[in-house]
């Protein structure tokens, strides 16, 4: 993947000069509506416009699959209870959730990867097949992290019976258990993250109040202690390692 990278890079970097000094012209992308006599074009067109709905929506479901949900809202938590308002900013948050995203699935990537993207590429496998194991580990994962609580709500909401096995439930059960299940996760955390900064407040409140200061608002002294308190417990890595691990 890394040798591939640069290589597109590389060429990337000599065809620009190329293209700029050619004196052939540039090619030009022009999207039209045309009058059609076979029936074949507009269904063809229907499809395309499906399939860029579908690709649209892709980072969205597939976002909400992986652990991204939990590390986000944990990280806005801990933003909020710090009162540092856009600091950090979202683009950090995200990004940094991106990449412990990435970090935390890869098992389960590399498993896609070798038992279903591979094999189809190489021809041995069919499309189906390929998709069916790609979903074997996906499943694996949320499973893993979603309750009983709210795969049974969902069970019995869609009203298929009693489910014997894991293998009999569907996709469309496990994805919005899993979601539940990662935002009361997540929300837990919060809570959690939010009471030292909430007995910080009272403290700082009370001290305020008793020397007469009362219109002087309690946030803006608590604030640098909180921060304060945060490094000194080195909260960056205390925060991720617990993140990470509570996939393990």
């Amino acid at each position: 993947m890394n040798k591939c990278l640069k290589l597109s890079i590389i060429a990337i970097l000599v065809l620009i000069p190329i293209m700029m000094t050619a004196q052939t012209p540039f090619p030009k992308i022009s999207l039209g509506v045309e009058e059609s006599e076979n029936p074949t074009d507009f269904i063809m067109t229907i499809q395309i416009l499906a399939l860029m709905t579908i690709l649209s929506l892709a980072p969205s479901i597939l976002i909400m699959m992986t652990s991204f949900t939990r590390i986000i809202i944990v990280f806005h938590f801990l933003r909020a209870a710090l009162a540092t308002q856009a600091v950090p900013s979202n683009q950090i948050l995200v990004g940094l959730a991106l990449f412990m995203t990435l970090f935390i699935m890869k098992p389960v990537i590399t498993q896609i990867n070798d038992d279903a993207l591979q094999p189809y590429l190489a021809e041995e496998i069919t499309q189906d097949e390929a998709i069916t194991k790609a979903g074997v580990p996906v499943r694996h994962f949320m499973l893993n992290q979603t309750r009983e609580a709210d795969l049974q709500l969902f069970i019995d909401l869609k009203g298929d019976g009693e489910v014997k096995t894991r293998e009999d439930l569907t996709l469309s059960t496990i994805i919005p258990s899993f979601i539940i299940s990662e935002l009361k996760t997540a929300f837990q955390i919060g809570f959690l993250l939010y009471l030292p900064m909430l007995l910080l407040d009272m403290v700082v409140a009370s001290v305020l109040l008793s020397m007469g200061m009362m219109m002087l608002p309690p946030v803006m002294i608590s604030m640098p202690f909180k921060i304060l308190l945060f490094v000194l417990v080195d909260g960056w890595n205390l925060i991720v390692k617990s993140l990470v691990e509570g996939f393990v």
